[in-house]
């Protein structure tokens, strides 16, 4: 049961880091949501007429990837603090198998907290929560 509570420790941890990641990487979207603010209100210097849709289209994909990465960074961090508090245990498991789509370091981490979260002994810990 100790090396349980310590792999739930070291999972949450990883999760706060890969989240941290996670929210960073998202960031890697917001030069292109500048310029197709700029596009989309004629801003740039020898712009031709008619480019205002595609600024906004530009516009539009940046701010969901940039929305969608803070989103699923939010559910990194809340999971880890559900492994830490042995909580919720569908969240947990459910935010491991989605993080399992983010190669490599994704994938790492929800292979492994899936992997500690399928135990009988993990189960009993997290006690009459599995199904919340």
């Amino acid at each position: 049961m100790s090396s349980d509570l310590d792999q739930l420790r070291l999972l949450s941890v990883f999760h706060y880091v890969v989240a941290g990641l996670t929210a960073i990487f998202s960031l890697f979207a917001a030069p292109h949501l500048v310029l197709g603010v700029l596009l989309a209100t004629g801003r740039l210097e020898g712009q031709e007429e008619g480019v205002e849709f595609f600024g906004w289209f530009f516009a539009l994909l940046a701010g969901v990837f940039i929305l969608w990465g803070w989103t699923f960074a939010a559910c990194l961090v809340a999971s880890g603090r559900f492994l830490q508090a042995r909580r919720r245990y569908l969240f947990c498991l459910v935010t491991a198998a989605v993080s399992c789509t983010f190669v490599p370091l994704g994938t790492i981490l929800g292979v492994f907290t899936i992997v500690v979260l399928m135990r009988d002994s993990v189960k009993q810990l997290f006690g009459h929560e599995q199904l919340e």
